[in-house]
């Protein structure tokens, strides 16, 4: 009878690490960021739409852009947690807004990575000018180097 009850204390101890062990190895997914979502961004119109009406339809940004009227800039980027492995980063999009001297939207932009490289994924402008795009290559450009850990930390 106690071999019986060895057995199946064995048995259980088995599943559960074989539990624990699969559970470890199931990849866990975060987003860190926001970026809006094309319906909240069809709400603002270019060339209509002011800096207070963008800040109400989609709340104001993670980053602005340095110099005045540059631009409001959206980064959201998605990790991957794997086990013990390092967190990877999968996907990354920024919608850059800029504005004019008066504060109205003058261009609505969503990059994203393809291959490692910055691409356009949607483009609203005015004019051909794109104010910002070396604040969103260097948001972009940095795809991989940012440690989840040191986003967390903030």
């Amino acid at each position: 009878m106690s071999s019986t009850f060895g057995i199946r204390r064995m048995a259980r101890y088995v599943t559960v690490a074989a539990v624990l062990f699969a559970a470890g190895c199931t990849p866990i997914y975060q987003n860190h960021g926001y970026v809006p979502t094309e319906t909240d961004l069809a709400k603002i119109e270019v060339g209509k739409s002011s800096r207070e009406e963008v800040s109400a339809v989609i709340g104001r940004p993670s980053s602005m852009g340095v110099l005045q009227g540059a631009g409001w800039f959206y980064v959201g980027s998605r990790w991957k947690h794997y086990g013990a492995r390092a967190p990877q980063e999968i996907d990354r999009q920024v919608v850059a807004i800029s504005f004019d001297d008066k504060g109205t939207v003058e261009n609505v932009e969503r990059f994203g990575m393809e291959r490692g490289e910055v691409v356009v994924l949607s483009r609203r402008v005015t004019k051909s000018n794109i104010k910002g795009l070396g604040l969103v290559r260097e948001l972009l450009g940095s795809f991989g180097r940012v440690s989840a850990g040191k986003l967390l930390d903030n």
